[in-house]
């Protein structure tokens, strides 16, 4: 059986991003609740040569966003960067969301040989499709939507793994 790299990319970006923002909505309600400045969790991090949160969700919508355009061979569209609040993040996700929605499956599927390449840290880096899927583009979706979720656990938004997870 071949894998659907549709199958295993656009709609496994859509849910974690769905996760991501839900965390964000529990994280603007804590900071509410506790009568914390929300700039306080959107630029907090985990350790001081990590990145806040806001640039792990910048991350996380980047990777997704260029994966399915470079797969699908289109241009990623390019976003400012410039998010500070919990609804500008949000927004960020629902942009994205709504992007990755417009890719069918017979746009990407059988791109597991496609040559794909891009700059990392200013540096060209040139992959297969399968294994920029698999070995660059889910465990940088992971890494940095578990560090957002980290960063708010840390701060005490009362946030699980289910949050994590989502609904199946």
């Amino acid at each position: 059986m071949t894998i659907s790299m549709y199958r295993a990319s656009v709609p496994v970006f859509i849910h974690m991003l769905s996760n991501l923002s839900a965390i964000l909505d529990k994280g603007a309600a804590y900071a509410e609740l506790k009568k914390i400045d929300p700039a306080v969790l959107i630029n907090s991090r985990l350790f001081p040569d990590m990145f806040a949160l806001n640039r792990q969700v910048q991350i996380a919508t980047d990777v997704t966003k260029g994966c399915a355009a470079r797969l699908a061979g289109q241009e990623p569209p390019s976003y400012a960067d410039t998010e500070t609040t919990f609804p500008e993040l949000k927004a960020r996700i629902d942009k994205t969301i709504a992007f990755l929605k417009t890719f069918k499956p017979e746009q990407i599927d059988s791109s597991e040989e496609k040559t794909v390449s891009l700059r990392v840290g200013g540096k060209p880096m040139t992959f297969l499709g399968l294994p920029y899927l698999q070995h660059y583009v889910l465990p940088n979706l992971y890494f940095h939507t578990t560090t957002a979720y980290g960063i708010l656990r840390h701060n005490g938004v009362e946030i699980g793994k289910k949050d994590f997870l989502g609904k199946f």
